[in-house]
């Protein structure tokens, strides 16, 4: 075992390099309990990836948000958030019809030397919305969820008449060619692991692979484009001769095995708010937990996923005004609390610090509940905020 490896597995606290287990709850960063010694070496070639610097000889840009994974995913371990965001930009008429500019939504921060093919919002564009790097901790689990599970929770036409209206995100996912269910992204543009990977590794990065194999660098006409990237033969994102995997296989692999981050110390304070939060409501969308389906692996067979979101698309008031793929420009996936302690900013946009700031954010469907957390006294609420940080 080469010096790098174990430096690794100590790294990430990985007791069972001998192949014994450990009861030991997992830490940040690390990969899932039980995997195979196969695995966690897709884990470790993944962690490897999704660390490294890309360069432009390696594809990078000619527009681009982050030169690694990495970069935006990072706090409090990788994997985690940033306080990177991306921006995205739009035209809305006087009756709220939104108009893509440019052909897309998101405009890139930087670009590389050169600098030709640096990205400009059109004066036009009078939307304007930021997002936040979102935590991929436990995102195999996430994936592992049946389609169905979470059509089951949609009520579109609020039959429960408590002002609640989630919707499943139907989209076709780039991978597969299939009509799925979105879980992945603010706006659950994304059912797959592999479809989010090279999403990101396309437009963050600027690396062009097998499922997104066009350059991105809106307002830039195709000579410009073609003078700022070094001429290619295909994709930029290539097979390993020795693997066989791209990189976009590798990242998929990394969030695969990435455990969740484990719940906090929990107390009569934790579960007293714990019942606050369903009391309130605020379980009608982040409900507590869904159960992955049949799965060859038993990592992910028919597991139990606490991530407390129902992964349907909600108007809460927080929306981005940025309409995509299956959801509204109203509308937002649930965001997971699971993590939540490790996590600031807050929102789709980083733009509060506090899960009170954030609660008191949210209107449109969620209006009940926080005026239920409003009126409540003083002890419950701050009883709810501590659950909230324990997990």
């Amino acid at each position: 075992m080469t010096r790098f490896f174990m430096a690794l597995a100590a790294l990430l606290g990985v007791a069972w390099l001998s192949g014994q287990s450990t009861a030991r709850q997992t830490l940040p960063g690390d990969p899932l309990p039980d995997i195979t010694a196969v695995e966690f070496e897709q884990f470790r070639m993944g962690l490897e990836d999704f660390t490294e610097v890309e360069t432009a000889e390696d594809g990078l840009g000619p527009a681009f948000n982050g030169t690694s994974c990495a970069v935006c995913h990072s706090v409090p371990a990788i994997g985690g958030i940033s306080t990177m965001t991306e921006v995205r930009a739009g035209h809305a008429d006087g009756e709220g019809n939104f108009t893509e500019l440019n052909g897309g939504t998101l405009f890139h921060l930087f670009s590389i030397p050169g600098h030709l093919c640096q990205v400009r919002i059109p004066p036009e564009a009078n939307v304007l919305a930021r997002r936040a790097p979102i935590p991929v901790f436990g995102a195999g689990l996430v994936e592992a969820i049946p389609d169905e599970a979470i059509i089951a929770l949609e009520d579109p036409e609020d039959r429960d008449v408590d002002g609640i209206r989630g919707r499943a995100a139907r989209i076709t996912d780039v991978a597969s060619g299939r009509g799925r269910i979105g879980r992945f992204g603010w706006k659950a543009q994304h059912a797959t692991l592999l479809a989010f990977a090279a999403d990101a590794y396309r437009n963050e990065m600027g690396i062009t692979n097998d499922l997104f194999p066009d350059e991105v660098a809106l307002g830039v006409d195709a000579p410009t484009l073609a003078l700022c990237s070094p001429p290619r033969r295909g994709v930029e994102d290539v097979r390993d001769r020795r693997t066989g995997l791209r990189g976009i296989d590798n990242f998929e692999n990394f969030m695969r095995l990435l455990a969740p981050i484990a719940r906090g110390p929990e107390n009569h304070q934790t579960r007293n708010g714990e019942t606050l939060f369903r009391t309130f409501g605020c379980a009608s969308c982040h409900t507590p937990a869904l159960l992955t389906g049949r799965h060859s692996n038993p990592l992910f067979d028919q597991k139990p996923v606490r991530l407390y979101s129902d992964l349907l698309l909600h108007d809460v008031g927080t929306g981005d005004g940025i309409p995509q793929a299956a959801a509204q420009a109203s509308e937002i996936r649930t965001p997971a609390l699971w993590g939540l302690r490790f996590r600031k900013p807050l929102l789709h946009d980083g733009s509060v610090a506090t899960p009170d700031q954030a609660i008191r954010r949210h209107g449109g469907e969620a209006r009940t509940v926080v005026e239920r957390y409003i009126s409540a006294s003083a002890a419950e609420r701050a009883a709810l905020l501590v659950f909230l940080m324990s997990l």
